[in-house]
């Protein structure tokens, strides 16, 4: 993989970001492109970033009592139908997102939500119902898209590519042109 392609030289997958402000629609648009991508028969896995604190375990499981033992990493199979491992950071820093995507298996594409300040290529996501409206594109320049259900959203696309956020088809053909998938 050139440097060219994924702007991000040190990095073994083809990623692509869905960023915007909170409440604009990133999750229903990241959902709806690895849904894109799957039937289409790429191999897509994803990242998520969470600005708030979740957790993935409930307080009655074993695992979670593994963690507040004091386990590092608490590895879950569940019966054949998927595993997990979850880590700790307790006193460490937040992994970089390079850290996560070296976990990841191999895959066509890895569809990223979240990590604005990160530079790899990713599509703004503008929503009129979004409690914030300021555009992230003049100041982004790994923005490669703007998609918005925004009437005017040609006008207000910053000289970037504008689409519609139910056209799926169209964003996902540009990711599969942009990265060469």
């Amino acid at each position: 993989m050139t440097s060219d392609s994924q702007d991000r030289p040190d990095c073994r997958h083809k990623i692509f970001g869905v960023t915007g402000w909170k409440n604009s629609g990133k999750t229903t648009l990241a959902t709806a492109i690895i849904s894109n991508l799957s039937e289409r028969g790429y191999k897509v896995s994803s990242v998520k970033h969470a600005h708030h604190e979740c957790d993935i375990d409930k307080e009655e499981t074993d695992s979670f009592r593994h963690r507040q033992a004091g386990s590092g990493e608490v590895a879950l199979v569940a019966a054949g139908t998927r595993w997990a491992i979850m880590h700790e950071c307790r006193n460490n820093e937040e992994p970089r997102l390079m850290d996560i995507l070296a976990r990841l298996s191999p895959c066509d594409l890895v569809i990223v939500e979240g990590y604005k300040a990160e530079p790899f290529p990713k599509i703004e996501v503008r929503r009129m119902a979004a409690a914030n409206r300021d555009p992230i594109a003049p100041h982004d320049p790994f923005i490669k898209a703007i998609a918005s259900d925004c009437p005017d959203g040609d006008e207000l696309a910053d000289g970037l590519p504008h689409f519609h956020l139910d056209d799926i088809e169209a964003i996902c053909n540009l990711i599969i042109n942009m990265l060469d998938i």
